[in-house]
């Protein structure tokens, strides 16, 4: 015995698989979002490691500074061992500037890794948004067609479309 299908179950049908699409390709665009910024957020924070490794660096080679100076004022030097602590001196202070300015090129660089993972956080949560949406009236749109009843499945194309603006938020960002 075949059953008594209603025109709208038809497009009931159509409407859920067009929305499980949506659903299934804003989780792909979330999911890669999501991975870029751990990977940003995991180079930044390799960047403010060695960061710091170089601030070791140049406080190691301000205390050597402090120590020559010390060293040049209270002890008596021959003049060969003043040239010696002066030229050895100049050489630590432009070892201390390299660490310095290599300290802002990494900060610069780790900085600009933190600002790609925060705009990959930014697109990939309309994607994220959109999901949860559209499996609800996925969720929506399937009871529908169990109980039959067609104005739920009104509220599950609704909320459907809410989706898929959110869906379309992710590539344009216009709310």
């Amino acid at each position: 015995m075949a059953e008594d299908k209603s025109p709208w179950m038809n497009w009931m049908a159509l409407t859920t698989v067009i929305m499980a699409v949506c659903a299934t390709l804003a989780t792909g665009k979330s999911g890669g979002f999501s991975t870029h910024a751990v990977l940003e957020q995991s180079q930044a924070s390799d960047q403010w490691a060695y960061y710091q490794a170089k601030g070791v660096k140049e406080n190691l080679n301000a205390l050597e500074i402090e120590r020559i100076h010390l060293r040049l004022d209270s002890e008596v030097l021959t003049v060969a061992e003043q040239r010696a602590l002066t030229a050895y001196l100049q050489k630590i202070e432009a070892r201390k500037n390299k660490y310095a300015l290599q300290k802002k090129q990494i900060s610069a660089k780790a900085l600009a890794l933190e600002a790609e993972r925060d705009k990959a956080q930014n697109k990939g949560k309309p994607f994220g948004q959109a999901t949860v949406i559209l499996q609800i009236a996925i969720m929506l749109s399937s009871i529908a067609g169990l109980l039959k009843k067609k104005w739920l499945w009104g509220v599950g194309v609704l909320t459907g479309i809410v989706g898929a603006v959110m869906f379309l938020n992710g590539f344009l960002l216009f709310l």
